[in-house]
C-alpha cells in the first residue's frame, strides 16, 4: 500500500443507521490492534513508573500533608477530566487523529500543528531525560550498596542506563509490540513499590517523631510550592494520549474511556500508597528518590533498585514512541521490523535520540527540577490548556453559555499556572546549577 493509499484509508464506525466513514492517516506503526485492557496497562505503567519513588520528596515535602493530599486528589480529578476531553475528540471531523499534533492541526491549522509537535517533543524529551536520570540514580544506588569507593560517578551510571535504553528501543519496534513487557513492567513496579512501602513503614514505626514542616524562607516556600504544583500534573499526564489511543481497537472512544477509568481508579492506588507512606515515614527529610531514605537488607534494596532501572527502560520506550513513530513514518520504514535495513535505521535514529537524551541527563541530573519544568512548559499547555480550548472550539455549537465559560476559565487558570510554575522551575534549576557543577555526582 502506498503512502497516498494509506493516507486515504477509511473504515466504517458505528452500527445500524449511524455508520460513518472514518479516515485513517498514514503511519509506519500498528493502530487499532490492542484491547482496552492492554492500553489501560500502558497508561498504568506510565503513572506507576519509577517516578513514583520521587513524589514523597517532590510533592509532599514542598506541600505538606494538607496541600499534598488535597493536591493529589484534585490533580487526579482534573487530569481524568482533561484526558476524557482529548479522548472524545479522537474521531472528530470524520478522521482518526492518531497524533496530538494531527488533532491540533485539524482544529486550528498548520501553525498549531507545528507548535503542538514542538511542545509535545519537548515534553516527551524531558520526561525521557528524567527516566534516564532515574535509571542512572538507581544503578548508582545498587553500586553504593556493595562498593562505596566513589570510583564511578552518577554520569557514568547515566551513560550505562542510556545504553540499556537504546538496546531496548532497537529491539522493540513499536508501542503495540511491548506485549508481555507490559506485564513485566507491572511486576517490576510492584517490586519497588512494595519494598519502598514495607521498609518505609518499618522505619516509620521505629522513628517516634518526624518533622512535617515546610522548610525554607517565605520566598523559597512560594517557589517550591509553585514548582510542586507542576509536579502534581506531571504525575498523571502523558502528553501523548492520542498516540496511545491510536493503538486501541474500535470503538476507540468507548474503549479509551474504559482504559482511562482504570488508570485513574485502580491505577493510581499504588502511587498514592507509596507517596503518602514515604512522607509519613521520613517527613520533610524524605529524599527525592525514596529508596535512598529507606533502611533494610542490602539484597532487598538492591532488588528494588534493579526493578526501578528495568521499569524505567520500559517506560522510556512508551514515552519515546511518538518520536520513533515520526522517524519511522517520515523515512518510510515498512515491512519486517527485524529486516537488516530496518534494524540499522533504528540503531542510527533511536540510538542517536537516546544518546542526546543521555548527554543532557548527565549534564544536568536534577530530577525534581526536570519534573517541575516539564509540568510547567509542556504538561500544563498540552493536557489542560489545549484540551479545554480544543474541545471548546470543536464542540462550540453544542455547548451552552455556562459550559463555554467553564472551558475558558480552565484555559485562563491553567495558563497562569503554567507561567508561574515555569518561573519557579527555572529558578530551581538556576539555584541547583550554582550549587552543583555540570555532570554533578548527586
Amino acid at each position: 500500500m502506498t503512502a497516498t493509499e494509506a493516507k486515504n484509508r477509511k473504515i466504517n464506525v458505528g452500527d445500524g443507521n449511524d455508520v460513518v466513514d472514518i479516515e485513517i492517516p498514514d503511519t509506519a506503526h500498528q493502530i487499532s490492534s490492542d484491547s482496552w485492557f492492554q492500553v489501560a496497562f500502558v497508561l498504568t505503567t506510565g503513572i506507576n513508573s519509577a517516578y513514583v519513588l520521587g513524589y514523597s520528596g517532590t510533592i509532599m515535602v514542598p506541600l505538606g500533608w494538607i496541600g499534598g493530599v488535597v493536591g493529589l486528589i484534585l490533580a487526579t480529578a482534573i487530569s481524568l477530566y482533561a484526558n476524557t476531553l482529548i479522548a472524545k475528540l479522537h474521531e472528530f471531523g470524520g478522521r482518526r487523529h492518531i497524533r496530538y499534533r494531527d488533532l491540533a492541526g485539524f482544529i486550528y491549522g498548520r501553525k498549531a500543528y507545528h507548535l503542538t509537535w514542538g511542545l509535545q517533543y519537548v515534553n516527551l524529551f524531558m520526561i525521557n531525560c528524567g527516566f534516564i536520570i532515574l535509571a542512572g540514580s538507581a544503578l548508582k544506588a545498587v553500586y553504593v550498596l556493595f562498593r562505596d569507593d566513589h570510583i564511578m560517578k552518577l554520569p557514568h551510571f547515566i551513560a550505562i542506563a542510556g545504553l540499556i535504553c537504546a538496546i531496548f528501543a532497537i529491539g522493540i519496534p513499536h508501542l503495540s509490540a511491548l506485549g508481555v513487557w507490559l506485564a513485566v513492567s507491572t511486576f517490576l513496579s510492584l517490586i519497588y513499590i512494595v519494598v519502598a512501602i514495607v521498609l518505609s513503614v518499618r522505619d516509620g514505626v521505629k522513628t517516634p517523631s518526624r518533622d512535617y514542616e515546610i522548610q525554607g524562607s517565605s520566598l523559597s516556600k512560594l517557589f517550591t510550592i509553585t514548582g510542586a504544583a507542576a509536579n502534581l500534573v506531571f504525575a498523571f499526564n502523558t502528553g501523548m494520549l492520542p498516540e496511545i489511543q491510536a493503538t486501541v481497537r474500535q470503538p476507540v472512544v468507548k474503549n479509551m474511556m474504559k482504559a482511562l477509568y482504570f488508570q485513574f481508579t485502580a491505577g493510581v492506588l499504588p502511587m498514592y500508597a507509596v507517596t503518602f507512606i514515604g512522607y509519613w515515614a521520613y517527613g520533610s527529610s524524605t529524599s527525592t528518590y525514596l529508596l535512598n531514605s529507606v533502611n533494610g537488607p542490602l539484597w532487598v534494596k538492591a532488588l528494588a533498585n534493579v526493578s526501578a532501572i528495568l521499569q524505567s527502560v520500559i517506560s522510556l520506550h512508551i514515552f519515546a514512541s511518538p518520536t520513533y513513530e515520526y522517524m519511522d513514518t517520515k523515512f518510510g520504514i515498512k515491512g519486517n521490523p527485524f529486516a537488516i535495513k530496518n534494524l540499522l535505521f533504528r540503531i542510527m535514529a533511536r540510538g542517536g535520540y537516546i544518546a542526546v537524551s543521555t548527554l543532557i541527563s548527565a549534564l544536568l541530573p536534577f530530577l525534581g527540577d526536570f519534573m517541575s519544568l516539564t509540568g510547567a512548559v509542556s504538561t500544563f499547555p498540552l493536557t489542560f490548556i489545549l484540551a479545554n480550548h480544543m474541545y471548546y472550539k470543536a464542540k462550540n455549537n453544542k455547548l451552552n453559555p455556562m459550559q463555554k465559560l467553564w472551558h475558558w476559565l480552565n484555559v485562563v487558570f491553567f495558563s497562569l499556572m503554567s507561567v508561574a510554575a515555569a518561573i519557579a522551575a527555572v529558578r530551581l534549576i538556576a539555584v541547583d546549577s550554582k550549587n552543583f557543577h555540570v555532570f554533578a555526582d548527586l
